[in-house]
């Protein structure tokens, strides 16, 4: 079984405790012996999916957008993605240098068509910016990947 992961970043810490829990939930319905996690190992729902998924026994694969991806994501999330990154099994990249929205999706649309399943830390609401979590999910449903969304009532964005 190979999940992905997408999500809203910047989430609540109460609302991350939430997000963790639905997440641990979301990989322990697989066989940690044929689980491997898709990720773009982002701060956030990202991460806390490959942590999820590491946890679980099951391998990642991360998808790198672009070269200059790690520079644009907050530095106390930086030994995070080393991490996570060095777990890797197998990486993917869009082979473009800047972290662009357009970068991103790329990224996106990457995981998706390796996925067999998106799980998608989700509030429903259109994206704030060009690939955002609402535009990989509704490129996911046009590719025919299901869609498993994640918001556990009480959550909120800031």
């Amino acid at each position: 079984m190979r999940l992905g992961i997408t999500g809203h970043r910047g989430l609540p810490a109460r609302v991350e405790r939430l997000i963790r829990g639905e997440l641990a939930a979301q990989v322990q319905q697989y066989d940690a012996a044929v689980l491997t996690g898709l990720s773009c190992i982002a701060d956030g729902p990202d991460a806390w999916f490959a942590e999820a998924v590491l946890d679980h026994g099951g391998r990642i694969e991360v998808v790198v957008p672009a070269e200059q991806y790690r520079s644009g994501l907050p530095e106390s999330h930086h030994a995070t993605y080393d991490k996570l990154l060095a777990q890797a099994v197998e990486v993917h990249s869009t082979g473009m240098q800047e972290s662009t929205s357009q970068a991103h999706m790329a990224g996106s649309e990457i995981l998706v068509g390796l996925a067999d399943r998106l799980v998608a830390v989700w509030d429903g609401k259109p994206a704030r910016g060009y690939g955002g979590t609402a535009d990989v999910v509704a490129y996911a449903r046009r590719m025919g990947v299901p869609v498993d969304v994640v918001w556990p009532l009480g959550a909120s964005r800031d």
